[in-house]
């Protein structure tokens, strides 16, 4: 059995100077053995997705509710995990050192805080703020006697605010405050991600899968992105292909979507091979 150890080291290798990787992220048990099956080397839970799952909203779920899921996702796969833990659940500082204290009991080996506040009027923490939140969330991960790798997300471009020189000032001070991997996810351009890895020395993490992001992998290697997350995307084509085999149903009264479907067989191999 790999400990969670190893799977932090291992986790800590990918991001290493001039690597490239792909990150999915599964919405559930059953997806996480699946991507883990088809040969990935690390997965990150996507809050929406999990949410989806559990007809619920992404900003909706519960703390309690995202561990019990973590928990579930890490021991169904031997890969190591990073969870999205949205924006600590929680505005003071000392909230984030906690989260991070409470997520790595799940067995994870790596978070994600955001600095989206929740509050529709000022949906973005000023920057003094955000800084000392993944301050302390960077003390508590030290703690833990493994490397776990703590990820700073600038939302700007999530919230209206579009600014490449205000997210490179956040990003700039949440590598000052102790963040391993720095994020901005809604960057879709070369020239942003070039400004970007320009102006920091940690791994950059950018999301592909959004509306008018068309960059691929090579792409993104060739400037140097060391880790591709897709966020909810997977979860959402999987239910794309649900909306798409209902209509069929409706409209045409015919079942030819099931000429796509993963077969039962593959599906119960998987399955059910051991884990060891």
């Amino acid at each position: 059995m790999t400990t969670q150890g190893e799977k932090a080291e291992s986790f800590r290798k990918l991001h290493e100077r001039g690597s490239c990787f792909v990150i999915p992220n599964p919405w559930d048990q059953g997806s996480a053995r699946l991507l883990e099956h088809l040969g990935f080397k690390a997965l990150a839970t996507s809050s929406a997705g999990f949410a989806f799952s559990i007809a619920k909203s992404d900003l909706s779920i519960s703390k309690s509710g995202l561990m019990t899921h973590l928990a579930a996702v890490c021991q169904v796969t031997r890969l190591p995990v990073s969870a999205d833990l949205q924006n600590g659940f929680g505005n003071d500082p000392e909230d984030m050192a906690v989260t991070i204290l409470q997520a790595a009991k799940t067995g994870i080996v790596g978070g994600s805080i955001e600095d989206a506040s929740g509050d529709s009027g000022n949906p973005v923490y000023p920057l003094e703020l955000a800084a000392e939140r993944i301050r302390h969330a960077a003390v508590a991960a030290r703690s833990l006697g493994f490397p776990f790798t703590l990820t700073a997300r600038a939302e700007n471009h999530l919230y209206g605010r579009p600014d490449i020189r205000d997210t490179i000032r956040r990003l700039q001070a949440f590598q000052e405050a102790g963040a391993d991997v720095l994020f901005a996810p809604g960057i879709k351009t070369k020239d942003d991600i070039r400004l970007i890895l320009s102006a920091i020395d940690r791994p950059l993490n950018v999301l592909a899968g959004l509306p008018g992001m068309s960059l691929s992998v090579s792409d993104l290697q060739e400037l140097g992105v060391t880790r591709i997350s897709l966020g909810g995307s997977l979860a959402r084509a999987a239910y794309g292909a649900l909306f798409r085999a209902v209509n069929e149903i409706q409209t045409r009264g015919t079942f030819d979507f099931t000429a796509e479907a993963a077969s039962r067989q593959d599906l119960e191999g998987i399955f059910s091979s051991p884990r060891s």
